[in-house]
């Protein structure tokens, strides 16, 4: 590292998994940790390769490369470290054997879906961005029968309690008795923006699933679980930061699977499966 890529003593101290940089700014802040011999005082110090950093007493870990997983939110879970009202959070439910990470924006409590998770701060500023142009993308139930004409507005941009938000991409799926079915994507992803427009407009969400990031996709992830997208990938879609890491096999981590809350179905005949006078049919006929 030269000194034109020195970087701020507490985003080291963050990059090497002891603490995040708020947590780090505190440490510094409290004297336990040491700059080749000498106590910072200052988080705003700049700091090369070379430099001897401890922290309570304890020298510092070699700093990880950038990494990013993509998660499978369910619903219940607070997308934050801490929660003041007691409730779980995604990062008390992450395997024990992950390192410290943090979200990529957020999902509220009541929503599902990717998320995607990293242990870089520049790396998560970065992919929040509304500049990087990166479409997310959600399956939306709503309450209702909307019309194209409804959701006119949200393609055009819609202000909402003083706050503008851009123009959505909406698509209205299908129609499902009292519900309907819709896709949406946006780029900026403002605080519970999905639910504020929706409901600007009359309708009311009662699931929302985020499916995509950017190029980054849920697909048959379960809920819960978590995997380690390769660093081959971030160099090609994002370019930073992990062009001198060694590419690795990607991990997954299942969720655990929940305890059945419903009776098995009683064996018979099967909706979804060929009809019993179909089979009758095709026996006997050469393959």
């Amino acid at each position: 590292m030269s000194e034109n890529n020195a970087q701020r003593i507490a985003k080291r101290i963050a990059r090497a998994g002891v603490a995040s940089r708020r947590d780090a700014e505190k440490l510094i802040d409290a004297g336990e940790v040491t700059l080749n011999g000498e106590i910072v005082k200052s988080p705003a110090i700049n700091v090369l390769d070379t430099d001897v950093i401890t922290v309570r007493g304890e020298p510092l870990k070699e700093q990880e490369p950038v990494r990013l997983w993509r998660y499978h939110k369910p619903i219940g879970l607070v997308t934050s470290d801490r929660d003041e009202k007691g409730r779980d959070t995604i990062y008390q439910k992450l395997p024990p054997e992950m390192p410290r990470v943090m979200s990529v924006g957020r999902l509220d409590i009541n929503s599902e879906g990717l998320l995607l998770l990293t242990n870089d701060g520049d790396l998560k500023r970065q992919l929040e961005l509304p500049s990087t142009g990166w479409m997310r993308r959600y399956r939306v139930r709503v309450r209702g029968r909307p019309t194209e004409a409804m959701l006119e507005p949200l393609t055009k941009g819609i202000t909402v309690d003083g706050e503008r938000f851009q123009g959505m991409v909406v698509t209205l799926d299908r129609q499902q008795g009292a519900n309907a079915w819709l896709t949406v994507g946006l780029r900026e992803g403002k605080n519970r923006e999905v639910r504020r427009a929706l409901s600007a407009i009359g309708l009311e969400v009662n699931r929302l699933i985020r499916v995509s990031y950017g190029p980054f996709q849920l697909k048959e992830l379960g809920a819960g679980a978590v995997e380690e997208i390769p660093r081959k990938v971030i160099r090609e879609q994002i370019a930073v930061g992990a062009k001198d890491a060694e590419d690795a096999p990607p991990k997954k981590w299942a969720a655990k699977k929940p305890k059945p809350t419903k009776p098995p179905r009683k064996k018979g005949f099967n909706p979804h499966n060929v009809s019993q006078s179909a089979r009758g049919k095709t026996r006997g006929r050469p393959k």
